[in-house]
C-alpha cells in the first residue's frame, strides 16, 4: 500500500495495477482495518430467498458474513471493476452457482431483476462518481429494499444536529492520509445518504489503523428502505 494508488488512463486500470500484486492476500489487511461490516450484515432483515447485489465486493470476503443463510439466497452478485480481485471471489464461489462475479462499473451495471439489498462495503469512499453510484444503486432495488452502507468518513466543519462532529486534526489528517491509495474521505457522504434514504438508521463510530498506534479512524454504518 505504500506505493500509492498508480497513475492509468481509467479507474478499472487504476484499480488493476494497484490490487493485482496484493489480491493474494488483500484480505488478510483488512481483516483489521474495515471495521463494522460483520454488525452492519448482521442488523441486515432480509427474506431468506433474498437477491443480494454488492458494489464494489472484490474478493467476495463480504458473503462470509451473512452466515449460513447465504446459500439459501436466490441470487448474489459481486460486482466490481478490479479484474484481479473478481477472480479470487470466482474461484471461492465456485461451488456456488447462485453467486456470480460480475466485472462492471458499480455508476452503470443494472440487474435483470430489483434486488432486495444492495450493499456497499468499504467502496463508495473509492469510487469516483459516488453519487452516480448511490443513484444507480437505488435504482437497482426493489421498493422496500435496503440500501447497506459501511465506510470511512469525516464530518463536514458544522455537522447537522444528530451528526458526529470530527476535530480539526482528524478532519485534515485521515483525508490526506487515504487518498494516497485512492481512498476518499467525503464530509458530504453521510448527509447524502440520510438524505436520500429517509426511513434509515445509522451508527457512527472510530476505529484502530493497523500500523498507528493511538490513533482512530472515522467510520459508519447505515441501513435504510428504499420508498
Amino acid at each position: 500500500m505504500l506505493q500509492g494508488m498508480p497513475r492509468a488512463d481509467s479507474h478499472a486500470a487504476r484499480l488493476d495495477a494497484f490490487y493485482g500484486p496484493q489480491a493474494a492476500h488483500y484480505d488478510r489487511f483488512r481483516e483489521r482495518l474495515l471495521h463494522g461490516r460483520a454488525e452492519l450484515i448482521g442488523s441486515l432483515r432480509l427474506p431468506p430467498d433474498a437477491h443480494v447485489i454488492e458494489f464494489g465486493a472484490g474478493t467476495g470476503n463480504n458473503l462470509r458474513y451473512f452466515g449460513a443463510s447465504a446459500r439459501d439466497f436466490r441470487r448474489v452478485e459481486l460486482v466490481d471493476l478490479c479484474a484481479p480481485l473478481l477472480d479470487i471471489a470466482r474461484s471461492r464461489y465456485a461451488g456456488l452457482p447462485h453467486v456470480h462475479a460480475v466485472h462492471a462499473d458499480a455508476t452503470r451495471y443494472r440487474p435483470t431483476q430489483a434486488a432486495d439489498c444492495v450493499l456497499f462495503a468499504y467502496s463508495l469512499s473509492m469510487i469516483p462518481d459516488w453519487r452516480a453510484a448511490l443513484v444507480n444503486a437505488l435504482a437497482c432495488l426493489r421498493p422496500g429494499g435496503t440500501l447497506a452502507v459501511v465506510d470511512f468518513h469525516i464530518a463536514p466543519p458544522h455537522p447537522a444536529p444528530g451528526f458526529s462532529r470530527h476535530d480539526w486534526l482528524t478532519r485534515q489528517f485521515w483525508p490526506r492520509w487515504f487518498a494516497h491509495d485512492g481512498v476518499h474521505l467525503r464530509p458530504q457522504l453521510l448527509p447524502t445518504l440520510c438524505a436520500a434514504v429517509p426511513l434509515h438508521e445509522k451508527v457512527e463510530s472510530r476505529g484502530p489503523v493497523p500500523g498507528l498506534p493511538g490513533l482512530s479512524v472515522p467510520w459508519f454504518r447505515f441501513s435504510g428502505v428504499r420508498a
